[in-house]
């Protein structure tokens, strides 16, 4: 996305008096960060020069910009990258995505998005194949895989060991996946690392529940904590429940 003194858009808020947010430092130059607005919708932007490249120093600027902004709003995020032509284009975009900015603000009001990765000990997990039927039958058999007569054994080996596999993803999903889910306002599984990472989630919680969805993290945890480690984070925006795609034909 190219485009020479553009407008970059990191979020919608509801707001109706101008605000700033201090500044933001992109490709080594630091720009104010302020509001546009429509009515009671405001989106918090910054002037650029030139492309906003997803180099690091970029993206933690971005984020640095949504965290602040996160603890006095709710917003509607922006994946990173958005630049616009124009103040003009940005006010237009806004326009047109009105009702929909509405929607997703009722939708997002007073929620926070959080993540949970659930990963495997190597410990637990060697213990837990040592001891699986199917896998230690496979074990006894002394397949030799240099063998290419063996060629439909070593299949059958990785279809045991991948239903291994998913038998433990499908112990977490039920145990802490469906737990949490029982607290939170809506919940994601997203990709995991077979073998490594069994739970992959967001969760967009209630902050009246906040509380309440932490202990229940850190009680499945003191369950869990001598098979898997948690990878608990959050708050962030609802990344993982928005969807939003901001055009505007022939100008982005």
């Amino acid at each position: 996305m190219s485009t020479q003194n553009g407008v970059y858009v990191f979020c919608a808020i509801r707001e109706k008096e101008p605000k700033q947010f201090g500044k933001v430092r992109f490709n080594g130059l630091d720009n104010e960060v302020y509001t546009i607005h429509h009515q009671n919708v405001a989106m918090v932007v910054a002037k650029v020069d030139g492309d906003v490249l997803p180099d690091r120093n970029n993206l933690f600027a971005h984020q640095n910009i949504i965290s602040e902004i996160i603890n006095q709003y709710s917003l509607i995020p922006m994946s990173f990258g958005n630049v616009f032509h124009s103040e003009e284009d940005v006010l237009l975009i806004t326009k047109h995505m009105h009702d929909e900015f509405e929607r997703l603000f009722i939708h997002l009001e007073n929620k926070i998005e959080v993540g949970l990765k659930v990963i495997a000990k190597k410990e637990w997990l060697k213990e837990e194949m040592k001891n699986n039927p199917d896998l230690k039958k496979l074990r006894a058999s002394k397949i030799d895989i240099t063998n290419p007569a063996s060629f439909y054994d070593q299949i059958q080996i990785g279809e045991h060991a991948q239903n291994f596999v998913l038998g433990l993803e499908y112990e977490v999903e039920k145990e802490i996946y469906h737990s949490l889910l029982e607290l939170a306002e809506a919940g994601k599984q997203n990709s995991t690392i077979p073998g490594k990472t069994l739970l992959n989630a967001a969760f967009l919680v209630d902050r009246d529940m906040e509380e309440a969805f932490d202990k229940r993290v850190n009680d499945l945890f003191e369950i869990w904590k001598e098979k898997v480690d948690f990878k608990y984070t959050g708050p962030w925006p609802a990344y993982n429940f928005v969807d939003i795609r901001l055009r505007i034909e022939g100008k982005i």
